[in-house]
């Protein structure tokens, strides 16, 4: 006769087995546990009274290490929807592209502009697929037949339609500012000024912001972007003349080396 075992089933909640782990390997054998790495943006979307505004900064980082000084931040995804990103830079660019590329086939099959749930949808199947490994937070911001629509998508795939929002290592400036000035059925002038303000708050007040403001609008029947609509981190003009006549620095002794060097190997090329 078979014999039945009866497992118990596994209990729910965190596990933290693997912490306990991690710190015996780095105490006893002194390994170095990976860190996180920083990130740095901020991005945020108000909706007026006629569309949706986008705005991001223009500042792309390397660790400590500012690698690009006037980044787009804000990707197409079909002409009445745009897409800000905030993470790592290849993750934001490549999920916007495919679905930017999947909107593509969704209008030559049915004729009709994308609706902007169906970009949602799309990005917050593929972020869950993939558990929060890639790192891209979105704020999807667009118009269709059914009015404005504005979506924060977080990396885990979790969505929100929100009025405003803000993502990125600047959000939290970013929004004091909008919780404080926003108002419902702003008109289009007042909600550029309330995401640049957003951005600008971002800018100041995180390392990993800065450089450039960025603004996207979209209405009904137009997109317009705005390239640095503002400059909040402008060069300085240096105040003194660095330059110096040759001989202001006395040199006090001179040697000239002659170096024997021995031929080991000799090649000769063909450029023709």
């Amino acid at each position: 006769m078979a014999s039945v075992k009866c497992y118990s089933l596994p209990e729910g909640g965190f596990s933290f087995d693997n912490c306990k782990r991690n710190n015996m390997i780095a105490e006893k054998q002194g390994a170095k546990l990976p860190k996180a790495k920083k990130t740095g943006t901020t991005i945020c979307g108000v909706i007026f009274k006629d569309g949706v505004v986008l705005g991001a900064d223009t500042r792309a980082t390397e660790g400590d290490v500012v690698a690009d000084k006037n980044c787009s931040k804000l990707h197409l995804i079909a002409e009445n929807m745009r897409c800000g990103g905030a993470g790592t830079a290849a993750d934001t660019e490549w999920t916007c592209a495919k679905v930017e590329a999947e909107m593509k086939l969704v209008k030559l099959n049915s004729g009709k502009p994308p609706r902007v749930i169906a970009a949602m949808m799309r990005m917050k199947q593929y972020l869950f697929n993939y558990q929060g490994n890639i790192s891209a937070a979105l704020i999807l911001g667009g118009t269709d037949h059914t009015g404005p629509h504005l979506f924060e998508i977080s990396p885990n795939g979790t969505t929100s339609p929100m009025p405003f929002v803000a993502m990125g290592s600047g959000c939290l400036a970013a929004l004091s500012v909008l919780e404080a000035q926003y108002k419902v059925d702003m008109d289009e002038e007042s909600a550029k000024q309330l995401v640049k303000e957003a951005i600008s708050a971002g800018i100041f007040n995180d390392l990993g912001s800065g450089s450039n403001v960025d603004l996207c609008v979209i209405k009904k029947d137009s997109t317009d972007y705005l390239r640095t609509y503002a400059s909040e981190c402008a060069k300085g003009v240096r105040q003194g003349d660095y330059t110096y006549a040759t001989g202001t620095t006395g040199v006090k002794k001179r040697e000239i080396l002659k170096v024997d060097l021995d031929v080991v190997s000799e090649e000769v090329m063909d450029v023709n």
